[in-house]
């Protein structure tokens, strides 16, 4: 199937207050070959989001009855969706925030239409990126492993869950030990290449992987900084 064709017809639930926004979203989505329905509150894109089960949820976090927070919130407890959060542009503890509550990308407005869509297709693909080749366990150290079969870590005997952003981010550092991996490349591999400019994402997303993984987070051993270029992990393959 062609690119511009693999997403069509995917259920986009678009929950945002303002008529006019939602309406030009609405059009721009499906221009794009999006099906696309639209709530102008939290509680009314929560029932739809249990009625419809939409491929992909737009939130915008400044909603008229509950906090988009929320909203967020409770879709992480009710289905695994992916989420892109709507955000005014200077908030980035917003943005943060919502990351940290398991959205999947944010945008901030005002913003391109065509951006939109593109990171709607970007999200898309990384949530259905195949299995891995590699299965079973790989053992990093005696403290750290990976469970490439559940997609999770298992640290100093104890499962962490991992969000799939941080597996996909995990699984490149695991088939490129004690290489480096440059900013543009983890980004092109991990979001698209339309995030390879994207450094803040990264950079977030390597400090949840480390605070999961590291003994130290302050002081890494498995993910360490190659100043003005990327990162390297560990050469477990090389004994570290």
């Amino acid at each position: 199937m062609s690119q511009s064709g693999q997403f069509r017809n995917r259920l986009i639930l678009v929950i945002e207050d303002e008529p006019r926004m939602l309406d030009l979203v609405r059009i721009t989505l499906e221009g794009a070959g999006f099906v696309v329905s639209g709530a102008m509150s939290g509680q009314e894109g929560l029932g739809k989001l249990r009625d419809e089960i939409p491929d992909l949820v737009v939130l915008d976090l400044n909603l008229p009855d509950i906090s988009g927070f929320e909203v967020l919130r409770e879709i992480r407890n009710t289905v695994q969706v992916p989420v892109i959060m709507l955000t005014v542009q200077a908030s980035d503890d917003d943005r943060i925030f919502g990351l940290e509550l398991g959205a999947d990308d944010y945008l901030g407005k005002p913003f391109n239409h065509r951006e939109l869509v593109s990171r709607i297709k970007a999200v898309l693909r990384r949530a259905e990126m195949p299995a891995p080749v590699t299965r079973g366990a790989v053992k990093v150290d005696d403290n750290l492993s990976v469970d490439l079969d559940k997609r999770e870590a298992i640290v100093a005997g104890t499962a962490v869950h991992l969000r799939p952003t941080e597996f996909k981010l995990l699984y490149q550092f695991l088939n490129n030990p004690g290489r480096i991996l440059t900013h543009e490349q983890l980004l092109s591999r991990v979001w698209g290449a339309e995030y390879r400019d994207d450094t803040q994402i990264l950079r977030l997303y390597i400090n949840y992987l480390r605070k999961k993984l590291e003994p130290n987070p302050e002081g890494p051993k498995y993910i360490t900084n190659e100043r003005g270029l990327g990162y390297r992990f560990i050469d477990y393959k090389a004994g570290g």
